[in-house]
C-alpha cells in the first residue's frame, strides 16, 4: 500500500496493541499529512501480573499510557470506550459504537486486529474487536438503516470504507515500510510502561526492531509492518 490515506481509524482492543502492531505505519502516514483517530475499546484493567494493584487503578494507568502514546505519535484524536478488559462481546452495543466512529471519521482505511488466526493463540478481545470492526465497516456503516438512529438522530451519514488492514495476521499480503518512522514507534511502545516487566528502554527498542526487521533482502525495505488487506467496492 504505497499511497497515504487522508483519514485513518485505528481500532485497538487494549492499550498498547495498536502501538506494538501498527504505530510505525500510523507515524509514517501522520508524517505525510494523514488525520488519525484511535479508538481504544477496553480499559486494559486486567493486563498485569502484579497482585497488589486493582483493576480500577490499572485501568487509569493504562488509559493514560495510551494517551501518552498517541501524543508521541502525533495522533489527533483518542476515543475511549471503557469496556472492561476481557469482556468485549459481539453485540449490537459494541457494533453501534464502532459504526458511530466510522461514520464520524469517514476513514479511507481502518486498522484493527485480525479476527481469524488459526494456528497461534489470540486474545478473545482481539478476535472480537476484529470481527466487530469488520462487520461495522461492512455492511453496517454503509447502510443507513443499520443503526438508523445514528442517521436519524445524530445526523451521521453512511460511509463506505475502501480498505481494512488487519494486523497480527498469519496471512500477510501487504508490507508497509516503516524504516523512517521506527524511532517514533519506539516512543509509542515505550509509553506503555506498565507492560514492560522491568525491561529497560534499550531492550524495548531491540525487541521492536527485531520484530520489524526484514528477514529477506531484495525489497529495498529494512523495517516493515505487515497486514492482511481487505478491500470493498465503493
Amino acid at each position: 500500500m504505497e499511497e497515504t490515506p487522508n483519514k485513518v481509524l485505528v481500532i485497538t482492543p487494549h492499550p498498547d496493541d495498536a502501538d506494538f502492531w501498527c504505530s510505525g505505519t500510523v507515524a509514517k502516514w501522520l508524517g505525510d499529512g494523514a488525520t488519525v483517530r484511535y479508538v481504544l475499546c477496553t480499559d486494559g484493567g486486567k493486563g498485569t501480573t502484579d497482585p497488589n494493584i486493582s483493576s480500577a487503578d490499572l485501568s487509569k494507568i493504562r488509559e493514560q499510557e495510551q494517551a501518552d502514546a498517541v501524543e508521541a505519535l502525533g495522533v489527533q484524536e483518542l476515543v475511549l470506550l471503557h469496556h472492561p478488559d476481557g469482556s468485549l462481546e459481539d453485540s449490537d452495543v459494541f457494533r453501534r459504537e464502532l459504526v458511530r466512529q466510522i461514520r464520524q471519521v469517514q476513514p479511507d482505511v481502518v486498522l484493527c486486529p485480525e479476527p481469524y488466526r488459526k494456528n497461534l493463540a489470540w486474545h478473545r478481545d482481539h478476535r472480537i474487536a476484529g470481527q466487530v470492526a469488520l462487520d461495522a465497516v461492512f455492511p453496517c456503516a454503509r447502510d443507513h438503516l443499520h443503526f438508523v438512529e445514528l442517521w436519524r438522530d445524530e445526523g451521521l451519514e453512511p460511509h463506505k470504507t475502501p480498505t481494512i488492514l488487519f494486523w497480527g495476521t498469519e496471512n500477510a499480503d501487504t508490507k508497509i515500510d516503516i524504516s523512517g518512522s521506527l524511532e517514533i514507534k519506539f516512543k509509542a511502545v515505550a509509553a506503555h510502561k506498565s507492560q514492560m516487566e522491568g525491561r529497560n528502554p534499550k531492550e524495548i527498542e531491540d525487541y521492536v526492531r527485531q520484530r520489524a526487521k526484514v528477514e529477506e533482502g531484495g525489497s529495498g525495505m529494512e523495517y516493515i509492518e505487515e497486514f492482511r488487506k481487505v478491500t470493498f467496492r465503493v
